[in-house]
């Protein structure tokens, strides 16, 4: 006997959501967090120095044990960064550039 196209199953209805495309985030099936809508995120890479890198990593495992609620070595990354370009944006009055001028 002859297999035709409704001996196969359908798992997903014309129209509906591409689960591959959703379990990768990408596509109009794509669920995101109502605190993350608004941020997009692309992964960043930089070189840095490995003891500032140790110390980073210490001060994040430290900040956990403490209880604090820090998601994640990227969120904490982030919450630095808008720190750092927050004191930048102080013009003068920046801590940060007065140390790049010197």
């Amino acid at each position: 006997m002859k297999k035709t196209d409704r001996d196969k199953p359908i798992f997903f209805k014309e129209g509906d959501p591409d689960p591959v495309e959703t379990a990768a985030g990408r596509g109009q099936g794509a669920v995101e967090s109502a605190g993350n809508a608004a941020r997009a995120k692309r992964k960043a890479g930089f070189y840095l120095p490995q003891g500032l890198l140790d110390r980073f990593n210490t001060k994040f495992y430290e900040l956990k044990l403490a209880g604090l609620a820090v998601e994640n070595k990227s969120g904490l990354l982030e919450l630095a960064l808008e720190f750092a370009l927050d004191d930048l944006d102080k013009g003068e009055h920046s801590v940060l550039l007065a140390q790049i001028e010197e």
